[in-house]
């Protein structure tokens, strides 16, 4: 294969995932929840396949980067946070709150504003090759679909779930612009002993999709976030006993 047909491949994936990400947005707009999250999550299968291409044909370009990062903003800024509109549009809001109600809507679109910044941050960082820097994008985009999804009774509650939503509105975007490092599931080979973090929480997401379905998407972000926290102290403590030797 030559090297002009090779170094395509990769951004004709992106392109893939970016396509992918907009029809996201549009069913979102509709209402249509499920296929919206449904279409986020092909996105993301796009967005691992043309980096794992990219490495294994060394077909690395400028121009792939920036444009994966237009595609993340759209399948994975934009969409989750049409998705967040969406969702407070179907609230029952209270009459105490009628006047300004409208205005709840668009604080979801916060989301794309942290994601871009999220994603200028990472363009520019050198250091996050083998991890990250804040929840990337993919597993934000991922944990909004997941609990839209849920269909929990306290969604419909007025003023709890209103809150609860902003709530994760305000979590999400403080996740993505932490300086919490973050390990990433490039596996450094297949062994399970140079993977051992990536096999562990690969089998733990497994577990919690079989067992909570849709849900389970929003889960195993949980579990990503709770397990490099520990990493992140573990090698904070790692690095001070070092130091006192």
């Amino acid at each position: 294969m030559s090297f002009t047909i090779k170094k395509h491949i990769p951004n004709t994936i992106t392109c893939f995932n970016l396509f992918s990400g907009a029809i996201a947005v549009a069913f979102a707009f509709e209402g249509n929840l499920l296929f919206a999250t449904l279409f986020i999550f092909l996105s993301a299968v796009f967005d691992f396949l043309d980096g794992f291409l990219a490495r294994l044909l060394g077909a690395y370009s400028e121009l792939g980067k920036q444009l994966d990062s237009l595609a993340d903003l759209v399948s994975f800024g934009l969409a989750p946070s049409v998705i967040v509109f969406s969702l407070f549009k179907e609230f029952p809001y209270p009459e105490a709150m009628f006047d300004y109600a409208f205005l709840f809507p668009y604080t979801g679109f916060f989301i794309v504003v942290f994601s871009a910044l999220r994603l200028a941050k990472f363009n520019i960082d050198e250091s996050q090759t083998t991890s990250f820097r804040g929840l990337p994008t993919p597993a934000n985009a991922i944990l909004i679909g997941g609990i839209a999804l849920s269909q929990f009774s306290f969604w419909t509650i007025p003023v709890v779930g209103l809150y609860l939503l902003l709530a994760l509105v305000c979590v999400s975007c403080f996740l993505l612009v932490s300086p919490l490092p973050m390990f990433s599931l490039k596996m450094k080979g297949f062994s399970i002993a140079n993977n051992k973090v990536q096999y562990t929480f690969l089998l733990l997401s497994l577990v919690l999709l079989v067992a909570f379905f849709f849900f389970g998407f929003a889960l195993s972000i949980c579990l990503y976030i709770l397990m490099s926290v520990v990493l992140a102290i573990k090698n904070r403590l790692s690095n001070k006993k070092d130091l006192h030797i």
